[in-house]
Parts: structure tokens; C-alpha cells; sequence
């Protein structure tokens, strides 16, 4: 498929490619959609095998962006950017201000902020060349916790939907994936109560939370079988699938991981099994509330940004809600909810104000 139909089949807006020769810069912005506001996304950094692999990332995260900024209720469009290097070998402060100038270039309709593979500091060099990032290091700061926080919030919520208490004590969870936010989403629920079965190809991570949340560590493919109460995936994208889903000792599945479906039929496959699956875009959204704080009127405040992180736990309600009466997966009704308010908005943008 061309990049043109690509672009096409999910409504993008508009794709950026950016190289610098003598930074060796290859990144990619898109930009979905920004019926609400200016597209905001992350900066993910990843040593992608073919250009097609990076087009192919970008537009589908671009779009989650769109539908996560949507369903958090945030006035903010959505768009992703990918930069094509290995984060351990090949950042410099050059690549980032590269990156930033070409940021700049967009007039503020994309502003980038960090993801995998990137951090506070690397946002630090693109702020020094355009005002259209977010995520300060002596502002909103690392993201990952309150990532973390609100999939803590949004597992409660599905524990309440399936098991009618959202008592985590004694709940076998399992996480795959303890990179930032997996890690700090296991501090959680190590307090909680709950006994939590890990994974990660990082043996100093695995080790890690063995050592200080008392965790049954396991290889990276058993992780799919684990007898578990909920399954966490907390890494990267559509491990959710044919081969995967059959196999799934869970009632539930919870995690920070975006793009977990492989393809959208993968929901109702999860519906079919009878196992309640929380959308990534909502259960995933505290990261990108924390940053939008920074662009609040009256300044970022990290109490106003958890108790708005805490609403993801009525929202996915919502989404359950949504699922039960029109007997569609929880998938399908994140996608209603996020939609309905881009139409609401849309339909709002059509009155005339005079300047």
C-alpha cells in the first residue's frame, strides 16, 4: 500500500520527513487529525529495519494520539514523530536541535513531547530550537509515573467491572515489560497488595523487581500464559493476536502499551474469550495529561494533573458502558467515545467568531 492510501484509510492530515545531513537526523512527524487543537504526540527513537517499518509506526501511533487526546478531553489533536537511530549509541545534542528546528518549521501545529526511547533531557536540546514541545524537566518533568498512575487507576476500574470490588489485594497480575512505566506501575500494585508475575528482556530489570516487589519473574513468551487475574502489557505494540490470545490464562487485560491490538479484530476475539480488555489509548492517557498541564492558563500543577489522571478510571467505565449497550468490544466503544466528542467539537468549530 502506498503512503498516500496509507494516509487515506485512517484520515491523516499530513506526513513530514525530516533528514539533516550533517547530524545524520532521519525522523518522521505525522500529524492525524486536529479538529481539536494542535496535534500532540511524542518522539519515539528506534532503530526501525526499513523505512516502511517507521511510516507504518508513526501513522498508527499518530492516529492513537489522536483518539487518546480525544478521550482524556483534552483540547489537543493528535500526531507522533519517529526518529530513526538506536537511542544508546546515537543521540547527540545536534540530532535533537535538528529535530526541534524542523519542529519549528510546523508553526505549532505538532508539538512533540518524549516517548520511548527518548527523555526529559533530550527534550531539554529541542526546546532549545522551537517553543512546540512539552515535557520540561523542571516543569512536568518525566511522564512515566503518572503514565503509570492512571493504568493503576484503569486497572481498579476493571477489577470493579469484572469482580465488583476493586480490591487489588491478592490479584495475580502480570506484567510485561518494565521499562519506565512497567516498573512504576509494579510499585503500585506492589502496594496494593497485588502478587505480580514479570517479564522483560532486560535480566537487571526482571532482577530488580524481584528484589524489591517480592515478583515471580518469567521468560518473555510465557508471559502469555501465565495463570494470572490480569495481563499487563507495559512494551511495545500489537502483542495482541492470533497467536498470542488463544493462549491468555486471564481475565483481564490492562496495560500501558499503545497499539496492543495487532488488528482491530483482536478485540472482539478478546470479547469473544470473555475477557475484558481495557483500550490502550484510555487506560494509557495520565502521560499526555501531565504534559498538557504545561499549556494550562495557570501554570502546571502536578496535583490538578493526577486528579485529572484519576478520571481514566470513570472513563473507561464508560467505555465498558458503552460496549454492554450497543453489544460491541470495549475497543470498538473507545473508539464511539473519543469520536463522538471530536464531532461534538467539530460541530462547535462550525459557529462564526468574530475577531
Amino acid at each position: 500500500m502506498g503512503i498516500f492510501e496509507q494516509m487515506a484509510q485512517y484520515g491523516h492530515e499530513q506526513l513530514v520527513f525530516c533528514y539533516d545531513k550533517s547530524t545524520g537526523l532521519r525522523a518522521i512527524i505525522a500529524i492525524h487529525d486536529t479538529t481539536l487543537g494542535p496535534a500532540l504526540g511524542g518522539l519515539r527513537m528506534w532503530p526501525y529495519e526499513r523505512e516502511e517499518d517507521a511510516i507504518t509506526d508513526v501513522l498508527r501511533l499518530a492516529r492513537g494520539m489522536t483518539y487518546k487526546n480525544s478521550a482524556m478531553g483534552l483540547n489537543l489533536g493528535g500526531g507522533k514523530a519517529v526518529l530513526w537511530g538506536d537511542p544508546h549509541t546515537d543521540k547527540s545534542e545536534e540530532l535533537f536541535r535538528a529535530f526541534g528546528k524542523f519542529v519549528e518549521t510546523l508553526g505549532g501545529r505538532y508539538i512533540t513531547a518524549e516517548d520511548v526511547g527518548t527523555t526529559v533531557e533530550d527534550m531539554n536540546y529541542v526546546l532549545m530550537e522551537t517553543d512546540h514541545a512539552c515535557g520540561r524537566a523542571e516543569v512536568s518533568g518525566d511522564p512515566s509515573p503518572v503514565t503509570a498512575y492512571g493504568v493503576f487507576m484503569g486497572i481498579k476500574a476493571c477489577v470493579k467491572q469484572v469482580f465488583g470490588t476493586e480490591e487489588l489485594k491478592g490479584k495475580k497480575i502480570a506484567v510485561q515489560g518494565l521499562g519506565k512505566v512497567g516498573y512504576h506501575l509494579c510499585r503500585y500494585l506492589h502496594e496494593a497488595g497485588a502478587e505480580l508475575i514479570v517479564t522483560d528482556i532486560d535480566p537487571e530489570a526482571v532482577e530488580r523487581a524481584k528484589q524489591e516487589f517480592g515478583a515471580k519473574a518469567v521468560a518473555p513468551d510465557e508471559i502469555y500464559t501465565a495463570e494470572c487475574d490480569i495481563f499487563a502489557p507495559c512494551a511495545l505494540g500489537a502483542i495482541l493476536n492470533d497467536d498470542t490470545i488463544p493462549g491468555l490464562k486471564c481475565r483481564i487485560v490492562a496495560g500501558a502499551a499503545n497499539n496492543q491490538l495487532k488488528e482491530p479484530r483482536h478485540g472482539n476475539m478478546l470479547r469473544e474469550r470473555g475477557i475484558l480488555y481495557a483500550p490502550d489509548f484510555v487506560i494509557n492517557g495520565g502521560g499526555v495529561i501531565n504534559v498538557a498541564e504545561e499549556y494550562h492558563p495557570q501554570g502546571y500543577s502536578r496535583e490538578r494533573a493526577l486528579k485529572r489522571v484519576e478520571t481514566i478510571y470513570d472513563k473507561l467505565l464508560r467505555v465498558f458502558q458503552i460496549a454492554e449497550q450497543r453489544n460491541i468490544s470495549t475497543a470498538e466503544a473507545a473508539d464511539v467515545m473519543a469520536e463522538e466528542r471530536m464531532h461534538r467539537i467539530h460541530q462547535l468549530n462550525r459557529i462564526y467568531l468574530a475577531e
